[in-house]
């Protein structure tokens, strides 16, 4: 279990101000779910609905046992009630803040409640009809939402009240559930799929301690171990637990793109699998980028891609990626660096198909800040995927993936006014 990358160098989160960190979050845990938006159009393509269907559950089922276990540990999360299993949905790239708008209610220990006033996924799904709301409310949730529960209270129960289809129309909240602690319920274990992931070197992983170059202004939780509140509002964090938070967010994303190719592979090939990560990939590239662009104020230039791509999925946590970057000394050009001996080359996630079609990813990405950014790879022996990023004169047309990703509400939605936080005591 590495404390650092091979590269040892200083985690871009360090040098950021604290209220860009605390304005990173939320956007990285809604980039985070729109990953499953860059990859269904490909398994629909490939396997149909109910393929589609299979590789989203196990998807989430490989993933979210593992790093809901990783973020409580990193912000200091006991116990294993109810409200635990709440903070853990909070800080889920599942359920990102005012997107999938959570509420919660809890009555002791044992029994809670939560449901959605506003739910970006539905808003999706809802103008292609009751069988693919059917299919992610009921077929898709009713496994995935106790695997997440699973890593605070193996008895945890998920329960619905009701989902969509919405009847009557315009219903609301858009779903209803109940938790309840059932100690005679006999513990559940990790699924099939969370198994197979186990094996992937992000498990373990270890970051060294943040080492935040801007605590001025910062707040005063430097963990979540107080009361259950019904917002996070992420400024009122320190900036070594905001480094903390988004240093998992980006694991979380890894972590679903190792299922994701996990589920593929086992109902196809390696080749298919490759395909279809690489698809998924480009698109969430693309509007991640976009969105990075506008959360930090960046321009097309050198020095703004440098700043995108730093915090960007395909390059956090450096650590774990091995990603470097250095704009020339005439600030034309960015080049860029992945050090194969990182640990995310040894996982099923994106990074080893980077320099696949022309390192078509990291395009989409830097065509996001600018369509003129062209993408030359750089021969290596084999230690790096390298590439140098140059402005052309004609725009680059957005990519097929990207273009379909954009279609989810996601892919533009605005948050809005920071709300206040109030602890929710049992009723």
């Amino acid at each position: 279990m590495p404390a650092a990358g091979p590269t040892g160098s200083r985690d871009p989160l360090d040098s950021l101000g604290h209220a860009t960190l605390a304005r990173l979050v939320p956007e990285l845990l809604l980039i985070g779910q729109l990953i499953d938006r860059a990859g269904m159009p490909a398994l629909l393509g490939e396997f149909g609905v109910d393929g589609m269907r299979d590789v989203a559950i196990e998807e989430w089922q490989a993933a979210s046992p593992h790093y809901t276990r990783r973020m409580k540990t990193a912000l200091g999360i006991t116990g294993d009630g109810v409200a635990e299993i709440f903070k853990g949905f909070q800080l889920d790239v599942g359920a990102p803040p005012e997107f999938m708008d959570f509420r919660y209610g809890v009555t002791d220990h044992d029994h809670g409640e939560f449901w959605l006033d506003h739910c970006g996924a539905l808003m999706d799904v809802e103008p292609m009809g009751d069988r693919l709301v059917t299919t992610m409310c009921h077929d898709i949730e009713d496994p995935t939402f106790p695997a997440t529960a699973l890593a605070t209270n193996p008895r945890a129960v998920v329960e619905p009240i009701h989902r969509p289809p919405r009847s009557p129309e315009g219903r609301t909240p858009h779903c209803h559930w109940t938790v309840r602690i059932d100690p005679d319920a006999e513990p559940a274990t990790l699924p099939g799929p969370a198994v197979e992931a186990a094996s992937s070197r992000l498990i373990g992983f270890r970051f060294a301690p943040p080492a935040p170059g801007d605590t001025a202004g910062q707040g005063a939780l430097d963990d979540y171990a107080g009361p259950l509140l019904t917002d996070l509002v992420f400024s009122d964090f320190t900036s070594a637990a905001l480094i903390r938070i988004l240093r998992e967010v980006y694991l979380q994303m890894h972590l679903l793109a190792v299922g994701f190719h996990q589920s593929v592979r086992r109902r196809s090939d390696a080749e298919t699998a490759d395909r279809l990560l690489a698809y998924q990939a480009t698109g969430i590239a693309g509007v991640a980028a976009g969105r990075l662009r506008d959360a930090l104020g960046a321009d097309g230039g050198a020095r703004g891609l440098e700043r995108v791509l730093a915090v960007h999925p395909l390059a956090g946590p450096a650590a774990y990626t091995g990603f470097s970057s250095e704009v020339s000394a005439d600030g034309a050009s960015l080049a860029v660096r992945w050090d194969t001996r990182a640990d995310g080359f040894a996982d099923d996630t994106w990074l080893p198909l980077l320099a696949r079609d022309g390192l078509r990813p990291l395009a989409a990405a830097a065509q996001a800040v600018d369509p003129r950014w062209t993408v030359e790879r750089v021969p290596s022996d084999g230690s790096g995927v390298e590439a140098v990023l140059r402005l052309g004169d004609e725009p680059a047309r957005e990519s097929d993936e990207v273009a379909v990703t954009r279609i989810s509400t996601g892919a533009a939605f605005t948050f809005g006014p920071t709300r206040t936080p109030l602890p929710i005591t049992p009723v």
